[in-house]
């Protein structure tokens, strides 16, 4: 964010805070942004989100989607005013505890003045009404996010920024909290979310769904999937709720590896500690829908029927980008990286190519072995894409796994699952960034890997062996 071109707005909006009580304003407003690398307007300052509560309405037919957002935030400063992300929708009211809160709104910031002044350190609770046609949010990379019509429902993704298409929130990585989503929709749909389904209630000629995701939870992997779904309940070996939601027509093509959750998951316990969340599963929607599929909290999407190496995938985010989530958008080769070698673990143990070999095609630019395998990934290193629109390119995702591949290389096996284990545990439902990462492998694994960090991991074109 260019800070002169945000202060005359701030200047305002502090001049009219200050017209509203007096002349006596101890606090200031948060930011309007946090200033990631990537995407500075994302997120917002001067408080901290714990917990979001959902009440929504939806009518397939005409699209309109109604909702109340109950936002409890803990004040990390004196406020007189704070922001929360949301594009489109029309805002109805918005209440701070209790009592009437102006708002106004410019671009995706809806900036909330209460009544009382916020102190540091207080917990509130902000009710925003608002309603409306939500719609879909263009990336960087032009890939399509945030609100997604299909032909019978709709399904909503937020990497990177799509959440905010939706509800209202501090739609950045940073700021992760639990949710409670309920939403009605007519009688005969599913409406399928994060976490644990509470409860499913028939009335007036719609269905209430009540889920519940207890565990910290980054706004870009809330998902919700509105539509006529084939919903299997089940429950893993050790009584984790399991819980998939699939398109008709994707049903028979999904079936072998929607089969295999329970055992994926117990191998990622295996690999990389604990599962960190309280349900899992997948949603599958028609092929086409997205173009993409996205590690949302606890219950993937796919876009057509998945293969077990796509499952594979998918599921360790669940751990990796997930759990230990990015401090930043810069950090995105900490999801991706681990989740791609997690591929080649598996194929490892699994009757595939060792890691090794998987390393060799890719180094070797094997497109006979692995047609991915192509040298895309030489065109940056991997924790410093170029921008926006190259966070999700094949650097972040192969050299990603390049990098993990020579640490292991470098440390052996045993100190690098249990480094793998380690930071898994260490950053467990929090965030972290790569300087975070580098500094924990060193410290774990008792090597200086610092060749390796200015090599493979910032080094620019491909490394010499």
């Amino acid at each position: 964010m260019d800070l002169r071109r945000a202060a005359p707005a701030t200047a305002a909006l502090l001049a009219l805070t200050t017209a509203c009580t007096g002349g006596t304003v101890q606090g200031t407003p948060g930011a309007s942004g946090l200033r990631d690398p990537y995407f500075p307007k994302a997120g917002n300052g001067g408080y901290d989100v714990t917990h979001y509560g959902l009440k929504l309405d939806y009518a397939p037919g005409t699209g309109e989607l109604s909702g109340t957002a109950e936002i409890t935030a803990t004040a990390g400063q004196d406020l007189s005013a704070f922001n929360l992300d949301l594009e489109g929708m029309e805002v109805e009211s918005v209440r701070v505890d209790g009592k009437g809160a102006r708002f106004n709104r410019v671009g995706q910031e809806l900036t909330v003045r209460p009544s009382d002044e916020l102190t540091k350190g207080r917990t509130f609770r902000t009710v925003v009404r608002y309603s409306g046609t939500p719609r879909s949010i263009e990336d960087p990379d032009g890939s399509e996010e945030g609100w997604i019509e299909t032909d019978d429902g709709a399904v909503a993704v937020g990497e990177p920024q799509g959440s905010m298409a939706w509800f209202p929130g501090n739609h950045h990585p940073s700021d992760k909290a639990a949710y409670d989503v309920e939403i009605a929709v007519p009688k005969g749909y599913e409406a399928v979310s994060n976490g644990v389904l509470k409860s499913r209630t028939d009335r007036d000629g719609h269905t209430v769904f009540r889920w519940h995701s207890p565990e910290p939870m980054a706004g870009y992997l809330a998902t919700l999937a509105i539509g006529k779904y084939a919903v299997t309940a089940s429950r893993t070996a050790s009584g984790l709720p399991v819980l998939t939601a699939v398109r008709p027509e994707e049903a028979a093509d999904s079936a072998a590896a929607l089969k295999r959750i329970p055992e994926v998951v117990d191998w990622g316990t295996r690999r990389f500690g604990p599962y960190p969340f309280s349900a899992t599963g997948a949603i599958v929607e028609d092929d086409g829908t997205l173009g993409y599929a996205l590690e949302t909290q606890s219950r993937p999407i796919f876009s057509g029927a998945p293969d077990t190496e796509l499952l594979v995938h998918e599921m360790a985010h669940q751990w990796f980008g997930n759990s230990v989530s990015p401090r930043s958008w810069r950090d995105m080769w900490l999801n991706e990286g681990f989740a791609t070698y997690a591929e080649w673990l598996w194929a490892e143990e699994h009757g595939g190519p060792s890691a090794e070999k998987r390393f060799r095609t890719f180094y070797d630019e094997d497109t006979d072995a692995d047609p991915e395998a192509d040298g895309s990934y030489w065109a940056f290193p991997p924790a410093d894409p170029p921008g926006a629109e190259h966070i999700s390119d094949s650097p972040v995702y192969y050299r990603g796994a390049m990098v993990l591949h020579r640490i292991r290389q470098e440390v052996g096996d045993e100190a690098f699952f249990a480094l793998v284990r380690g930071w898994a545990a260490a950053h467990r439902h929090g965030n972290a960034d790569t300087k975070e990462f580098t500094a924990y492998a060193e410290r774990q694994t008792g090597k200086d890997l610092s060749g390796i960090w200015e090599t493979w991991l910032y080094g620019d074109g491909k490394p010499e062996e």
